[in-house]
C-alpha cells in the first residue's frame, strides 16, 4: 500500500475522537454538570452522525461494489449503527430532562455496543477494506475528509 493514510488509520483514529467526546458527556452527567454535558453530548453526537456517513455514503457503496459483497459485513455494521443512533436519540432525550439514571443506563449500553462494533470494524472490515480499495484508497480517503 503506498497511500498517505490507510483507510483503518483514517477510521481507527475517528473512533478514538468519537470514543472521547463520549467519555467526556458521559463524565460530565455523571458530575451532574449538565449544561458541560450538552455540549460534550453534541460534539459525540456529530462525530458519530459524521463517522457513519463516512462508512454509509463513501466507504460501504465502494467496498461492497469492488467486492459483490452485499450482505456481509456491511449489512451488519448497517444495523448495528441503527441501533446505535436509537440509543443516541435516548441519550439525547435524557440529556435534555436531566435523567442521570437514564442517561448512564442508555450509555452503558450504547458503550458495549461501540466496543463491540469498532473491534469487528477494525479487525476484521477495515483491513478488508484496506485491501479490496487500495487502487482507491486516496480519492476515498480525501471523499471521506472532505465531508468534515
Amino acid at each position: 500500500m503506498d497511500m498517505a493514510v490507510a483507510i483503518s488509520e483514517l477510521m481507527t483514529q475517528h473512533h478514538q475522537e468519537c470514543d472521547g467526546y463520549f467519555a467526556s458527556a458521559e463524565n460530565a452527567v455523571a458530575q451532574g454538570k449538565w449544561d458541560e454535558a450538552a455540549a460534550l453530548f453534541d460534539q459525540f453526537e456529530n462525530a458519530l452522525i459524521l463517522h457513519l456517513r463516512r462508512e454509509e455514503d463513501i466507504l460501504f457503496p465502494a467496498f461492497e461494489t469492488e467486492t459483490g459483497q452485499t450482505g456481509g459485513p456491511t449489512q451488519m455494521m448497517r444495523m448495528e449503527h441503527e441501533q446505535m443512533k436509537a440509543l443516541t436519540q435516548n441519550l439525547k432525550s435524557a440529556c435534555a430532562a436531566r435523567d442521570k439514571d437514564g442517561y448512564l443506563g442508555n450509555s452503558e449500553t450504547l458503550l458495549v455496543l461501540m466496543q463491540q462494533h469498532n473491534m469487528k470494524e477494525e479487525q476484521i472490515l477495515y483491513p478488508m477494506m484496506d485491501r479490496a480499495l487500495d487502487a482507491n484508497a486516496d480519492t476515498l480517503v480525501s471523499e471521506v475528509t472532505s465531508l468534515d
